[in-house]
């Protein structure tokens, strides 16, 4: 049976599911900023094929690793470039995915055949502080809208997960998907989806940390 969970008066008891359905290799239904994502370990196969069955079908794209905390995303930084770590820090957290360059492979099951590129996210909001990164895609079976709102979630997949986190209505927003793989050899970003945060708004926030 799903274990359902709100965040209305905080999101302590929410976190703690997180991590423990995450540890324990299960998959969880959760608020993301702006629609509801499908979320598992990572670094687990079978987890991350349980999802690709609830959505119907693996259409091979890569997705995105999402942290809820910065101390847990540390490993990863340290290892970027300068300017990418400069990007990150303008603009994480947020409704943002980075492709950043990842030259060490972490996380192959969600770089897909590209092993040299990850899409990593670090949000805030009510589950902020959870110390699990997650293999995050969206909570909708292939082809359908992804929900803003828990109760849009489909039945057939809140049963077949573990954990179900009700974060009410959300934006309705995408993340706006970001490649700055080339920013430490020539500077150049490039926007690959349009979402949430503005062109704009992007060139104001890394200009503001020397990112032209």
């Amino acid at each position: 049976m799903t274990e359902l969970v709100s965040v209305e008066g905080g999101g302590a008891a929410a976190r703690a599911a997180l991590e423990r359905t995450i540890a324990d290799g299960g998959v969880a239904v959760f608020p993301a900023d702006g629609l509801y994502g499908l979320a598992c370990d990572p670094l687990g196969p079978a987890a991350i094929e349980r999802i690709h069955r609830l959505k119907g079908r693996d259409d091979g794209k890569p997705s995105a690793v999402i942290y809820f905390s910065p101390l847990a995303m540390r490993e990863l930084v340290a290892g970027l470039g300068p300017r990418t770590k400069a990007a990150v820090s303008a603009l994480l957290p947020g409704p943002l995915t980075l492709v950043v360059a990842n030259p060490e492979g972490r996380y192959p099951l969600a770089c897909r055949e590209d092993a040299g590129r990850l899409g990593v996210r670090l949000l805030g909001g009510p589950l902020a502080g959870a110390m699990c990164p997650i293999f995050q895609t969206s909570a909708n079976r292939s082809g359908e809208p992804a929900p803003a709102r828990f109760d849009e979630v489909l039945d057939s997949i809140l049963a077949g997960a573990d954990l179900a986190i009700d974060g009410g209505a959300l934006t309705g927003l995408p993340s706006t998907v970001v490649d700055v793989t080339a920013i430490d050899e020539d500077g150049s970003w490039t926007i690959l989806r349009e979402g949430a945060v503005s062109e704009g708004d992007l060139v104001s926030a890394l200009a503001s940390f020397g990112v032209d």
